[in-house]
């Protein structure tokens, strides 16, 4: 059984979404996107993890994986949601009309997606013979949605009610939001639809729900960035109104990033045992990486980051459970060794510069910029400089550093700058206020 500290990775092969995202029977469960036969993208099945305190997580192996004619070549993302003491996964059920003759994993053309759902008496045991049920067979009305590109169920409770959010498309065109309601959980009815042409061209992963009285929206829209890079598909944030009863839904125009990296994708929240609301997302790996023993691996999820509303802005917090983990770490020298975790507390000015081996980060005209050419892939194709939006003169930087993954804070939790990077070196230098430095072990075994 693999664990590890402070962000999950996988656990050999391939993940990517967060699915199922839940505080359960006094533990947090976690699914993830899993293709455990290759380190590259494939047929979908669910991995599982679990944690008492979303910093140290147990693997747990497979959870779901394709068995009925209609999920035959994918189990695509979902939410879980607990009711009458039972866990009921929904996800969304993949069936290829044509695979491609030398890879059985990849469809040829067109594919039909249902949403489907299966329950545990536990959490930990899930019968995929005989306990799932598709629920809302494939939408053929391209007036309510696409047959194809409907998917990834995000299902809460409010009000005695429960409400399904899916990620869809209007002809490819722009992004939309297709929602249905349910008595029971269990036999869902179409309630309404929202498109807007500004959140790209297909929808993902999208999430709704309240921080402080405030409806707030998360979404994964296709297409906002148009540069010729990969990683065109970024997650987004904003405000909403949401009527319960009629289920009309409206987004603000104006969004901004979850992340200003670049490789945070496909976010997913949920309470945790605080009823802070907490979100977990997918950081994108150009390339594997080979794992202690040998195996390579590719995916991983950002540090666990509470979301909270201050001056009217969506902003992403360090979760609390991470500072308690810091707390106990030792306070290091200015060295990052192989298989260790860093925290560096910096304050920057205008002009100030801070290397972290070999990753560089600057503050240049009031934002907080990054280039990780000298540590990440050698491939034109994926951007190696990010940057926030404007922050001001000065900015206080929290700052999680991992052999392969930075994590930057801005001004607490204001803007966040995640990057994937390979090969870190040990120096950290530049003329940048460094105010303390802590480090401790990091666990990957089996």
């Amino acid at each position: 059984m693999k664990k590890n500290i402070l962000h999950l990775k996988a656990p050999g092969n391939w993940i990517n979404d967060p699915n199922g995202f839940i505080y359960y029977k006094g533990q947090y469960h976690l699914f993830y996107q899993y293709f455990p036969y290759a380190p590259v993208w494939g047929t979908m099945h669910w991995g599982h993890a679990v944690s008492d305190d979303l910093v140290t997580w147990k693997h747990l192996g497979v959870a779901l994986f394709p068995t009925k004619d209609y999920d035959r070549n994918g189990i695509f993302s979902g939410s879980a949601l607990e009711k009458d003491g039972k866990l009921f996964l929904y996800y969304s059920a993949v069936r290829y009309l044509k695979e491609q003759s030398g890879n059985i994993h990849q469809a040829e053309g067109v594919i039909e997606t249902s949403q489907s759902m299966i329950t545990s008496e536990d959490g930990f045991h899930f019968d995929n013979w005989k306990d799932k049920k598709q629920i809302i067979p494939v939408i053929r009305d391209p007036k309510i949605a696409d047959s194809a590109d409907t998917r990834d169920p995000k299902v809460w409770e409010e009000n005695g009610r429960y409400y399904m959010i899916l990620g869809s498309t209007e002809n490819h065109q722009a992004g939309r939001l297709v929602l249905f309601s349910s008595r029971d959980g269990l036999s869902w009815e179409y309630l309404s639809q929202c498109t807007n042409a500004r959140y790209g061209h297909t929808m993902e992963c999208p999430d709704l729900f309240l921080v402080d009285g405030k409806r707030v929206f998360i979404g994964s829209p296709m297409g906002i960035q148009e540069d010729g890079k990969e990683y065109a598909n970024h997650s987004v944030c904003g405000f909403a109104d949401f009527d319960l009863e009629t289920g009309k839904l409206t987004l603000a125009d104006q969004y901004e990033r979850v992340d200003y990296g670049g490789d945070l994708y496909a976010p997913q929240s949920n309470l945790d045992k605080e009823g802070r609301r907490v979100m977990i997302a997918w950081m994108r790996m150009p390339e594997p990486v080979n794992g202690p023993d040998g195996q390579p691996w590719n995916g991983m999820m950002c540090l666990p980051r509470e979301v909270r509303i201050q001056n009217e802005k969506i902003c992403f917090y360090v979760h609390p459970e991470v500072w308690k983990y810091f707390q106990k770490a030792e306070s290091a020298e200015k060295i990052l060794k192989e298989g260790s975790a860093l925290y560096i507390k910096a304050d920057m000015k205008e002009g100030e510069s801070l290397f972290i081996g070999g990753f560089d980060l600057e503050m240049k005209q009031g934002c907080i910029c990054t280039d990780r050419q000298k540590v990440f892939v050698e491939d034109s194709r994926y951007r190696t400089k990010s940057s926030t939006p404007y922050v001001g003169e000065k900015a206080q930087l929290d700052i999680f550093v991992e052999p392969n993954l930075i994590e930057i804070f801005v001004n607490q939790g204001q803007y966040t700058l995640s990057n994937v990077v390979y090969g870190l070196g040990s120096e950290i230098s530049g003329n940048a206020t460094i105010t303390e430095v802590r480090k401790n072990a990091m666990i990957s075994e089996k």
